[in-house]
């Protein structure tokens, strides 16, 4: 699985060492230092991959990335050395699709940028035959199935979410929450089993994550995301999305929201 890596870090010395493993495991990586540099190199030749530091001089990685989001679904792989909750779920907010804290293993940072290249299909690009590649990577098939939930609808093979006909702007990961919840209506999916549909068993990414993404897309699909009537919490378990009758009921939802 070799790919075309854009690495962005302003420290010299982590970002050779970060380039040595990454041009080990196969991987072409161009490295900048400085947020207008990255831009510049991904808008000059778009990359498989993106490898963001999030403290960087002139534009910092949580711009770069705002900008990113705007223009592609490139995976970014974000780095700090702030590990705060907060951060994190910042970090996804604004489009990260994983993040990893400083000093980091660079053995695990290119475990992680395997599985997110594995996520974004990028081993399946070419050769699909009758499967075709979807906007996030993923192959479908035309057969695969449309998901309608009350008003909600997602789309796999469009990469499509609508809410009461309005097509709302979804990450990759925020997509695959989604797709698995919307799957089955009213089934209860723990944290773990929707990390293994993000992400497959792989056991570099927490479960935050998945809270960091369905937070969201709360914000997006919810009428009141502090009142969610769509996906909902069951405490101590993991999330629903919740059967159209209790969508159109919210205070019948009550027990099973989040906060």
């Amino acid at each position: 699985m070799c790919a075309y890596v854009v690495l962005a870090d302003d420290d010299p010395k982590q970002a050779d060492l970060i380039r040595l493993y990454l041009e080990r495991e196969g991987h072409t990586v161009d490295v900048v230092h400085d947020g207008r540099a990255a831009l510049d190199q991904i808008r000059r030749r778009m990359p498989d991959l993106v490898v963001l530091d999030w403290m960087m001089p002139r534009v910092d990685g949580l711009d770069v990335c705002r900008v990113l989001r705007r223009e592609s679904e490139v995976p970014v792989l974000m780095l700090t050395a702030r590990a705060e909750e907060d951060d994190l779920l910042l970090a996804l907010d604004l489009g990260a699709d994983d993040y990893m804290t400083k000093p980091c293993s660079p053995r695990e940072l290119v475990a992680r940028v395997r599985t997110l290249l594995r996520r974004a299909g990028h081993a399946a690009a070419t050769g699909a035959g009758a499967d075709a590649v979807r906007s996030d990577g993923a192959t479908f098939r035309a057969s695969d199935p449309v998901h309608v939930v009350g008003s909600l609808v997602v789309d796999p093979a469009r990469f499509e979410v609508r809410v009461e006909g309005r097509l709302v702007d979804c990450t990759p990961g925020e997509f695959r929450v989604l797709e698995v919840l919307a799957s089955a209506p009213g089934r209860v999916f723990t944290r773990k089993q929707i990390l293994e549909h993000l992400h497959g068993i792989d056991r570099y990414v927490t479960t935050r994550t998945v809270d960091g993404h369905v937070m969201n897309l709360r914000r997006k699909i919810e009428r009141d995301p502090a009142r969610p009537e769509r996906l909902l919490t069951v405490y101590g378990v993991g999330y629903k999305a919740a059967e159209p009758c209790s969508a159109a009921e919210p205070d019948d939802a009550a027990g099973a929201r989040a906060r």
